[in-house]
C-alpha cells in the first residue's frame, strides 16, 4: 500500500499538468500498473496525494475479556483442538459442562461464544497457544494363500459405506527399539462416522478375542474389516472368524498406506498424540494403558470433532479437496439416516451421562502414570500416583496454557544427571594446586602440571592436562568474579571441581 501511495502522488502531479489527450495515456498506464478500475483511478489522481494513516489499524475488539477467558477454558476442556474443530463443539461442550456444574456463563458471554467464528477463535487463542509452548519391510511375509484369498480394497473403493465398515491397524509401543516384548494397540476406525476404538494386543492369538470384545463396545454392528498385509491379520484364524461372523474381510495393497488413510490418521491424532512414543512393556503398563483407552474412547467419540473428506478432484498437478463441516463421531452417527432409532437412543443416553472435564482429568492422570512407569529407572520401584481433585483440575484450565505442554506423554524424558565416571586424579593435590594458582594467577595449566610433575615424578602424566585445564578454568572464573563484583567465590569454585572433572 505504501508503494501504491507513492505512485499515486507522483502520477497525480503529472496528471494535473497534462492536457486532455495526455491524461488518457496516463490513465492507461496507471491502471495497467496498479490494476485499479479506470473510474477509481480517475478519482485517485484528481484528489492528489492520499491521506492514509501511518501504522497498523486499531483492533476492533468485538468480544471482551470474559468471552476470551471462557473460550480458553473450553479450548483446554476440548484437549486444545483447532478453531475449526472447536467452533461446532462449543454448544455441545457448554451444555455438558453446565449440566455437570463445571461452568456458569453470563447470558452475554454465552451469546458471544456461540457467535464467534472459527477464525476469531484462533486469533483469540493465539496468546494461549504461544505460551503453551524410512519404510521397513517385514521380516516374515504373510501366508501367500491367505493373502490371495482376501480381496484388495483401495482408498477410492470405499464410496459412502454405512456405519460398520472399519479399517484396522496395529500401533507398536516399542520406543526406540523393537526388540523384546512390548505392548501393541489395535485401532479400529469407522469410515462413515470416524468412530474409533482402541484395545491392547500383546499376542497374535488374542486378536480374534480382542476384536470380539470391541464389537460389543461399538454402537453398531461390524460389517467390514479392512487391514494391512501384516501377518497378525493375514492368517486363517482371522479370515475364518470374519467368514463365520458374516464380516467382509479386505486388505490394502502392500506398502500403500494411503489405502488405509482413515485409520492411519487416527494412529497419529489419537494414539500417538495421547500415548506418545515411550516404550511400554509389562502387565502394569498394559493395565494403565487399558484404563486410559476406556476414557479416551468416550472423550474422542463424543467430544472431539474431526474433518471428513467430502470429495477430491485433480486439476493438472493441483489436488483440490472439500471437507464436510467438523463433527464428532457421535454427531455423525446420530445424523446418518442409516442409523437405527435404537442406536440413536442408546448413544444419546450415554452422551447425557458423560462429563468431558472428568474424562480429560482421568486421561491426564493416567498419562502421568504411564510416564512414571515408562521412565522408571529401577525395575520393581513403584511410583506414587498424583490425583488432583476435579475442582483443582477445572480451575487449572484457565491458566494451563501458560505452562506449555500439558500432556505428560508429550513431554520428553528428563535427562539424568551426568556424574563422575572415574576417580578424581587430582584429589590428593587439589588444595596444593589451587594455592599455587592463587599465588601466581598468570600461570597456565601447563605450568602447574609441569611443576607438579617435577615434585612428584611419574605420578601425573601429561594426558591429565585437559582435566587440569577444566579445574583451572573454574578457579579463574571465580577469581574474576571476585575482582569485578568484590565477592569471593572460591568455595563455589571448589564445589564445582567435581562437575568440571566429570568427563574424565
Amino acid at each position: 500500500m505504501a508503494t501504491r501511495d507513492e505512485l499515486v502522488a507522483v502520477t497525480a502531479e503529472r496528471y494535473a499538468r497534462a492536457g486532455r489527450g495526455e491524461r488518457g495515456l496516463i490513465l492507461d498506464e496507471f491502471t495497467a500498473v496498479t490494476g485499479f478500475h479506470r473510474r477509481h483511478s480517475t478519482r485517485l489522481l484528481r484528489s492528489g496525494i492520499p491521506s492514509r494513516a501511518v501504522g497498523p489499524r486499531p483492533g476492533r475488539r468485538v468480544y471482551d475479556d470474559a468471552v476470551r477467558e471462557a473460550l480458553v477454558v473450553l479450548w483446554e476442556a476440548s484437549d486444545r483442538v483447532c478453531g475449526k474443530r472447536l467452533r461446532p463443539l462449543v454448544p455441545v461442550l457448554v451444555e455438558a459442562m453446565e449440566r455437570n456444574g463445571h461452568l456458569q456463563l453470563a447470558p452475554e458471554v454465552r451469546v458471544g461464544l456461540l457467535a464467534m467464528s472459527a477464525a476469531t477463535m484462533d486469533r483469540a487463542l493465539r496468546q494461549a497457544r504461544d505460551g503453551a509452548g524410512g519404510r521397513r519391510r517385514r521380516r516374515t511375509a504373510p501366508s501367500a494363500a491367505v493373502r490371495r484369498s482376501v480381496p484388495v480394497r483401495t482408498f477410492s473403493d470405499w464410496g459412502d459405506p454405512s456405519p460398520g465398515y472399519v479399517e484396522a491397524d496395529l500401533v507398536a509401543h516399542s520406543g526406540p527399539t523393537a526388540k523384546g516384548s512390548f505392548v501393541q494397540t489395535l485401532v479400529l476406525t469407522d469410515i462413515a462416522t470416524g468412530w474409533t476404538e482402541c484395545a491392547l494386543v500383546r499376542e497374535q492369538g488374542l486378536l480374534v478375542e480382542v476384536l470380539s470384545e470391541l464389537c460389543k463396545k461399538m454402537p453398531f454392528a461390524l460389517l467390514g474389516f479392512d487391514t494391512d498385509n501384516d501377518s497378525v491379520f493375514m492368517n486363517e484364524t482371522v479370515r475364518d472368524h470374519c467368514t463365520a461372523a458374516g464380516v467382509e474381510f479386505t486388505r490394502c495393497r502392500p506398502y500403500r498406506k494411503n489405502d488405509q488413510a482413515w485409520v492411519e490418521q487416527k494412529n497419529g491424532a489419537v494414539v500417538r498424540r495421547i500415548v506418545g512414543y515411550r516404550r511400554l512393556e509389562g502387565l502394569e503398563a498394559a493395565a494403565a494403558l487399558a484404563r486410559l483407552y476406556d476414557a479416551v474412547r468416550l472423550f474422542v467419540n463424543f467430544f472431539q470433532p474431526s474433518f471428513k473428506l467430502a470429495e477430491k478432484a485433480r486439476e493438472g498437478a493441483t489436488v483440490r479437496k472439500r471437507y464436510h463441516p467438523p463433527a464428532t463421531p457421535y454427531q455423525r452417527l446420530v445424523a446418518d439416516p442409516r442409523t437405527s432409532e435404537e442406536v440413536r437412543l442408546r448413544v444419546g443416553a450415554l452422551h447425557a451421562t458423560l462429563d468431558p472435564v472428568q474424562l480429560l482429568r482421568t486421561i491426564r492422570m493416567v498419562q502421568a502414570r504411564l510416564v512414571e512407569i515408562a521412565d522408571r529407572p529401577v525395575v520393581g520401584e513403584r511410583a506414587k500416583p498424583t490425583e488432583p481433585s476435579l475442582e483443582a483440575f477445572l480451575s487449572g484450565l484457565r491458566t494451563a496454557w501458560r505452562e506449555g505442554e500439558v500432556r505428560p506423554t508429550a513431554r520428553p524424558k528428563e535427562k539424568a544427571e551426568r556424574l563422575r565416571r572415574r576417580p578424581d586424579p587430582f584429589a590428593a593435590v587439589t588444595a596444593q594446586l589451587q594455592a599455587w594458582f592463587m599465588a601466581e594467577l598468570w600461570r597456565t595449566s601447563r605450568d602447574l602440571l609441569e611443576r607438579l610433575q617435577a615434585e612428584q615424578p611419574g605420578s601425573y602424566p601429561a594426558g591429565l592436562l585437559r582435566t587440569l585445564q577444566r579445574r583451572v578454568k573454574t578457579w579463574r572464573r571465580g577469581e574474576a568474579h571476585r575482582l569485578v563484583f568484590g565477592t569471593a567465590t572460591t568455595e563455589q569454585a571448589m564445589k564445582g571441581d567435581a562437575a568440571m572433572g566429570s568427563g574424565v
